[in-house]
């Protein structure tokens, strides 16, 4: 199993629409974080559908460790800067 790459060791505030499909993206390799853009194809890992209930801004996990996805749970906190853009196991 693939494992996901560091993205960011912090989270990245997004606007979201209520009912409107998102793609998260699992793999960290996306050049579009927080959110799929297809790189994930060179892995086994796949991106993660999902909505949210009312529209608003929120923070989204950008280290891919996170146990709440695609929403950030504090995991970035665990990686220094040396970890971005580098593969890490769950």
């Amino acid at each position: 199993m693939s494992s996901p790459v560091v993205a960011n060791n912090l989270p990245k505030r997004v606007h979201l629409e209520a009912g409107q499909a998102y793609f998260f993206c699992v793999c960290g390799r996306s050049a579009n974080q927080p959110f799929c853009d297809g790189s994930h194809k060179e892995t086994d890992l796949k991106p993660m559908k999902f909505t949210v209930q009312e529209s608003g801004d929120f923070w989204l996990c950008c280290c891919k460790h996170t146990e709440n996805r695609p929403f950030c749970d504090g995991h970035h906190n665990q990686f220094t800067p040396a970890d971005v853009g580098q593969e890490r196991p769950l």
